[in-house]
């Protein structure tokens, strides 16, 4: 079997900077408030009409292609994770296809949100493993700041999230010594509707939530869109934030635990630990439960927010360009998100 390595990475992230204060126009907050229960203090919001979740993707995949020293004709095949996309359908993997004049390779969209980049890097490290293609382009993308609800109602969800994309390369090697040790993808979906975006969807009242009491049942089971759903704020994320803390605080730590001991590994040998953006408060608590130093936990959600798909491989990016990863570092990537999806990956760079 053979090894996968990253052999390129990459970001992009919007010019246009969204400080809290900037959100004071919008909904009753500051940024006192958004600072201490998230450790945000600004965000980037993309372009709402020149760019899109693909463009975004696109911009990161080309630096990603190039520090690999390959071009868009030497990518095998494409695993594209995002949860706000271009279209409700096709994927965004196609439409960077496209975009990026490549063959007419395969194209796989991942929908597992905040943990969709590591699943993404999973499915594409057994592809590797098993010889069926030789570079992998995986991108992470996301533009969330065209359907979030920026008033004080939507406050606690809209003000934790930001634009961007981060991708990597992923490449055949022989090296034992390097590349991606292992995976771990992990889901719980008994509390998926606790923080989730209900429509537009089909479910057609199938999960009877609270906030569907008084709709017409006869009406609302032909409809895919409706006023009422735009009336009554329901095609907007939903989270039960302290809900979801408590699950990720357990969950993190453990499949970055699982992640070291498959491996017979300890937590000193981390020269890195990058976990998803979702909330400093979360990345400090799992830090402190694994005693990790502060050199190795990296965190850049004050600058960014929380990019979901796109955090891991935009954190991991930066880390790099900073110098702080290096050859032979071994650095463990983690996410947990809606679903509830967590996944952790463990590599030697």
């Amino acid at each position: 079997m053979f090894q996968s390595k990253i052999a390129g990475i990459g970001k992009y992230l919007p010019a246009n900077v969204v400080t809290n204060n900037d959100l004071l126009q919008y909904m009753d907050t500051s940024d006192e408030w958004i600072h201490e229960r998230t450790g945000i203090k600004e965000r980037r919001y993309a372009h709402r009409t020149e760019e899109t979740t693909t463009t975004m993707g696109v911009e990161a995949a080309k630096i990603a292609i190039e520090r690999a020293g390959l071009t868009t004709q030497d990518i095998d095949f494409i695993v594209f994770a995002t949860l706000s996309p271009d279209y409700y359908f096709p994927g965004c993997g196609v439409l960077l296809q496209r975009a990026l004049h490549m063959k007419e390779i395969g194209a796989l969209d991942v929908r597992n949100q905040c943990s969709g980049f590591v699943y993404a890097l999973s499915v594409a490290d057994q592809f590797i493993k098993t010889g069926m293609y030789k570079n992998i382009l995986v991108v992470g993308a996301e533009k969330h700041s065209f359907g979030l609800d920026f008033s004080t109602r939507g406050r606690n969800v809209s003000v934790i999230f930001g634009d961007g994309a981060g991708a990597v390369v992923l490449q055949r090697t022989t090296d034992e010594k390097q590349g991606i040790l292992s995976t771990h993808l992990h889901s719980d979906g008994e509390s998926a509707e606790i923080l989730a975006m209900y429509n537009p969807g089909t479910h057609a009242n199938h999960w009877k939530a609270e906030q569907y009491a008084d709709f017409d049942e006869a009406v609302i089971g032909q409809m895919f869109f409706s006023h009422k759903m735009l009336d009554k704020a329901q095609v907007f994320p939903n989270m039960d934030g302290p809900a979801v803390f408590k699950k990720a605080i357990v969950k993190f730590p453990e499949v970055i635990l699982e992640s070291l001991n498959a491996n017979g590994l300890q937590t000193t040998d981390l020269k890195l630990l990058i976990p998803h953006q979702a909330n400093l408060r979360i990345a400090q608590f799992v830090q402190q439960k694994l005693q990790l130093k502060d050199e190795q936990v990296y965190n850049n959600i004050q600058q960014y927010g929380n990019t979901t798909a796109a955090s891991v491989p935009i954190a991991l990016c930066e880390a790099w360009e900073k110098g702080k990863i290096n050859k032979g570092d071994l650095v463990c990537l983690a996410a947990f998100g809606s679903g509830f999806t967590w996944a952790s990956a463990l590599l030697r760079w």
